[in-house]
């Protein structure tokens, strides 16, 4: 897999990589969650099935993880992934984030699966917490799921200390996005500066595919400016996959079947073929979805394809609202 830079931050990545939210917890809102997981929740045995999904990732030549704190012992698992295979930090590229607290202790069903909170002790715990177990490995940082509600953009302790990580730690500083407003979150994030005057994010992550595609013409602003670009969420937690036999996804499938592939695999193609993304996040919980998901570097994009399935994409707020009746399982 042919490596290159994210944005311009002098990272190396690959154009696919490998996201643990699926991994580091026994409930998750992709459809098919506990079939991935073979409904075996024990911490030991869920620990042995991420290293082997990160194996295979490995040999399929993904450099590039990401993690967050909210995802139960994600960061854990690739912790002693990296460790007991004895990976090289230069290497790989591992990202992580901050913002969400996971409570669901190790449970399918919770009142509060993660609680999230932008503020400067948070910041700092959770620092603490992520270089414990990634000193060495981690290179890009970011606010988990960045709002304008949450004014974590406007909240000056948290910018302080964010630009001392990026100067002390040699952190790289990046933002998730997600709902309907992603764009504007990521243009007043884009206006964020440093005391010097540089700009304070060197990449953003957020969701673009082919069911809500509206947050293209802000990212690609942002890749301009020399962000780099990491898509998440490319198959909708599993509504762009062989899971999904609805009707509203039917043109998919067909174009899928017609080209010899799954749908999935389409569905990150469309993602690739965007030219202001770096990098597309597999959600992969087995090796041969993970192997499915690879194909899509192999797919030809063309604008007949993209004209054909662009009758998919769904007005924002419709799209969110079904991302958040998703149930966890």
């Amino acid at each position: 897999m042919k490596q290159r830079e994210l944005g311009k931050t002098g990272l190396t990545v690959t154009p696919l990589g490998l996201g643990l939210a699926a991994l580091g917890r026994p409930g998750y809102i992709n459809l098919g969650h506990a079939t991935d997981l073979e409904h075996n929740y024990d911490v030991a045995a869920m620990e042995a099935h991420t290293h082997t999904v990160l194996d295979a990732a490995w040999a399929a030549g993904i450099r590039y993880f990401d993690a967050a704190r909210s995802y139960g012992r994600a960061e854990q698992f690739l912790s002693t992934w990296l460790h007991s295979r004895q990976i090289d930090p230069a290497a790989v590229t591992v990202g992580s984030k901050w913002g969400y607290t996971y409570t669901a202790d190790w449970q399918i069903e919770a009142d509060k699966h993660e609680i999230k909170e932008h503020s400067l002790p948070v910041l700092q715990r959770q620092t603490g917490e992520s270089l414990a177990l990634l000193n060495g490995y981690l290179k890009l940082y970011q606010i988990h799921s960045a709002t304008l509600d949450s004014g974590v953009l406007e909240n000056k302790a948290v910018i302080a200390e964010l630009s001392r990580l990026k100067a002390e730690q040699g952190l790289k500083i990046g933002l998730s996005l997600s709902g309907s407003a992603q764009a504007e979150t990521l243009r007043r994030a884009l206006g964020v500066r440093l005391f010097d005057g540089s700009p304070l994010f060197d990449a953003v992550q957020a969701t673009w595919n082919l069911l809500e595609p509206s947050t293209g013409p802000a990212l690609a602003e942002a890749s301009a400016e020399g962000l780099g670009v990491i898509i998440k969420e490319a198959v909708a937690n599993g509504r762009l996959t062989p899971r999904n036999t609805n009707p509203d996804v039917a043109i998919l499938r067909q174009a899928a079947a017609d080209r010899g592939v799954t749908s999935d695999a389409l569905a990150l193609a469309a993602v690739l073929a965007q030219p202001w993304v770096d990098i597309v996040l597999s959600g992969a919980a087995q090796i041969e979805h993970l192997h499915a998901n690879v194909k899509a570097l192999e797919i030809t994009w063309d604008e007949t394809l993209a004209e054909q399935l662009a009758a998919l994409a769904e007005p924002p707020h419709v799209y969110w609202q079904k991302r958040s009746d998703l149930a966890w399982n």
